[in-house]
């Protein structure tokens, strides 16, 4: 492997997507991720075009930062019942069903210190810190305990 290579992988994560999100080649792209970092945390952005916001959707983030979106897109009951009787020559959404999709961050974090959104233009936007281990000082106590309310020792 090149250099050019190894740079390629690690610039863009393997994205893994199953069902609705796998087999829907029409329609806006359910599944495209974009990622970012900042000094102490990530930012993710997953297309979910088709997905409302009172959706089942559930996502797991792992200290490692492997995240695992599922969910299930469903059909609206006011676009089911306005479509008896039509035949469909181009279709724009995603198909109904359940999806999931997976990706790993660039590197750990801690999944309790997640914030979730979901937007209205069918965005789910989470930021997560990264892991961060505790400075300790020889003593066993942490090296930013002291807070200046008691003499430093």
């Amino acid at each position: 492997m090149n250099p050019n290579e190894s740079a390629k992988s690690h610039a863009k994560p393997d994205i893994i997507l199953t069902g609705t999100a796998k087999t829907c080649p029409i329609g806006p792209p359910l599944g495209l991720v974009d990622i970012g970092s900042s000094d102490n945390a990530y930012i993710f952005r997953v297309a979910l075009p088709g997905v409302r916001h009172k959706c089942n959707i559930q996502f797991d983030i792992q200290r490692e930062g492997r995240v695992r979106i599922e969910g299930v897109i469903t059909e609206s009951e006011a676009l089911k019942n306005s479509l008896k009787g039509y035949e469909m020559k181009v279709q724009q959404l995603p198909s109904p069903g359940p999806f999931t999709i997976s990706f790993n961050l660039p590197g750990p974090v801690d999944p309790r210190l997640c914030s979730p959104q979901f937007r209205t233009d069918g965005i789910l936007e989470v930021i997560v810190m990264k892991y961060q281990i505790p400075l300790v000082s020889a003593e066993g106590l942490p090296e930013n305990w002291y807070n200046g309310s008691f003499p430093a020792p």
